[in-house]
């Protein structure tokens, strides 16, 4: 398409933007609409991953200490278990530590009685900490800690099975729930993205439709595909152009507005989007807009542009 089509083309397009408002507005609509749905998902999408993520890192491994256990062999272990593959974090927590723990976290069960029950006696045991940087691997790194020889020689009664702790079956289920979600999540884009383009290609079928003698007085003069083709698909791209600027501009206003409301009331859960996720999100909504428009203006176009 030569320069002075291109230009021709964006005459014609808005001139039909001023003298058929309404169908144009039809299709910007329909186009906001589509993709400002697709927005509430991508962001509702990021902000389970967020919530999922801040769940699965509190997935860790508690190996137990025994109280009679040699300190420098206690140190040599963590040593060599913060070099192994997929270890992010070793924290050794003393039997102290333990039971201030407990105490802050059964605050509101009568810890107090519990532990003045137990004649100043510390029955919970030492342990180390480790915090993984993949914690879908943490079966295959527990099922190392048990095996390993050194951590046998300073492992609470010496059983290594029973002195590793991570929360097996409730662990193994919650991600498989978080796989389902993010499947679900994907699955879910993909379809309304789907959805948004019929929705689409049918309003600009419909306008195309309408100008159906235009584009048979074109053909009859001798214009070519390209040159008649050139105003539609201009025009659609367009349209899909302000569609997704309104749907980024609606979608802005309920991360600033919206969020910090449902977190307000929802203190305890993580409802927080970051700059790169959004912006991200909002140049592929202007991607895929402007891709619909533009290919919805070409299929719409085609049976009026056979031979």
């Amino acid at each position: 398409m030569g320069l002075s089509n291109i230009g021709y083309s964006i005459r014609e397009a808005l001139r039909h933007f001023r003298r058929n408002l309404s169908t144009c507005f039809g299709a910007v609509v329909t186009i906001f609409l589509s993709l400002f749905i697709i927005g509430l998902f991508v962001m509702g999408g990021a902000l389970i991953e967020n919530m999922v993520g801040s769940v699965e890192d509190k997935v860790t491994i508690q190996a137990f200490i025994a109280d009679n256990a040699d300190q420098n062999k206690v140190d040599s272990l963590k040593t060599k278990i913060s070099g192994w593959d997929n270890v992010e974090s070793v924290t050794y927590k003393s039997k102290q530590q333990a039971l201030d723990e407990y105490k802050e976290t059964m605050s509101n069960k009568n810890a107090s009685d519990a532990i003045a029950a137990l004649d100043g006696e510390n029955p919970v045991p030492a342990s180390l900490v480790i915090k993984m940087k993949d914690p879908q691997d943490v079966q295959e790194l527990a099922n190392r800690l048990v095996g390993d020889a050194d951590f046998k020689n300073v492992a609470d009664g010496g059983d290594t099975a029973s002195s590793v702790l991570y929360g097996q079956g409730t662990v193994e289920k919650l991600f498989s729930v978080t796989n389902y979600i993010r499947i679900g999540a994907i699955v879910l884009v993909v379809l309304l993205t789907f959805v948004a383009f019929v929705f689409i290609n049918n309003t600009i079928r419909l306008a195309i439709s309408a100008r159906r003698r235009e584009i048979a007085i074109e053909r009859l003069v001798g214009a070519s595909n390209a040159f008649i083709r050139g105003p539609f698909v201009t025009e659609g791209a367009l349209e899909a152009l302000i569609g997704s600027l309104l749907a980024i501009g609606a979608l802005q206003l309920v991360i600033t507005q919206g969020l910090p409301l449902l977190e307000k009331n929802l203190s305890f859960l993580s409802l927080s989007i970051s700059s790169g996720v959004m912006i991200r999100t909002y140049i592929a909504l202007v991607g895929i807009g402007v891709l619909i428009g533009i290919m919805g203006s070409i299929i719409a176009m085609r049976r009026y542009l056979k031979v």
